[in-house]
């Protein structure tokens, strides 16, 4: 499979990764680009087609598969990220309905609106945003870590599903990016154009997942130990 000359429809694409996965589609030749944004008249990047998009909203996201009927590859990046505090904290359930909103009910929605629409013959394709918190223990994150990982189920079911149809799958998982998401936190982080470039040289090679970072490569090499790090967390010390 070949970015150049694809279709690509990329959700929360006003910025960070998901203006990184737009950019880079264009500069791999892609023939167009769509931008899902909450706020098509507050954006204006070059070559990128604007959409009006809420993943949470149903009726925004049938009105952007009307109108992109020509995608070959969607793009599941919008996302949102809250601390929580603690898994136990009095908020929690309200958090976590929010965030599974976007994060896991937004992924299926999108996917259900364009899957019909992808083509059948090798072009078409989902990537999946996911996270390294699918098996790393971060209490603070505890609502988010879990609508990733229902989101990485779901990511490894609809690959399955859609193999008849050669439609490609592929699950990106990192940890942080260098966004204004993350701005505020000390810690290394990857940059939002090598992780998007990872993702497209993973779907133009084939491969079915993505793992964008040497802290994520270490915890999923965890995975098959009899004490994985999503149990023990100072097994990553020696991963």
């Amino acid at each position: 499979m070949d970015i150049k000359d694809s279709v690509v429809f990329v959700t929360g694409a006003s910025r960070g990764l998901g203006l990184a996965f737009a950019r880079e589609a264009l500069a791999r030749g892609a023939a167009k680009v769509y931008g899902g944004v909450r706020n098509p008249a507050a954006f204006n990047e070059p070559g990128i087609i604007p959409v009006a998009l809420d993943v949470t909203d149903p009726a925004s996201i049938a009105a952007a598969a009307a109108l992109a009927k020509d995608v070959t590859i969607l793009v599941n990046n919008a996302g949102v990220a809250e601390i929580t505090g603690s898994p136990f904290a009095d908020h929690a359930e309200e958090q976590a309905r929010r965030i599974f909103e976007t994060n896991y009910y937004g992924v299926m929605r999108v996917t259900q609106a364009f899957e019909s629409i992808l083509p059948d013959d090798g072009r078409g394709a989902i990537v999946n945003v996911l996270s390294d918190v699918t098996w790393k223990t971060a209490p603070p994150l505890a609502s988010y870590a879990a609508s990733k990982a229902a989101a990485w189920s779901y990511t490894n079911n609809i690959r399955v599903q859609l193999k008849d149809r050669n439609i490609s799958v592929v699950g990106l998982h990192v940890g942080f990016v260098d966004t204004d998401l993350t701005k505020d936190f000390d810690v290394p982080k990857s940059s939002p154009i090598a992780v998007a470039s990872q993702a497209y040289d993973a779907l133009e090679a084939g491969a079915g997942e993505v793992l964008a970072d040497a802290g994520t490569k270490a915890l999923k090499r965890t995975l098959s130990l009899d004490v994985p790090g999503y149990i023990d967390p100072e097994v990553l010390a020696a991963a």
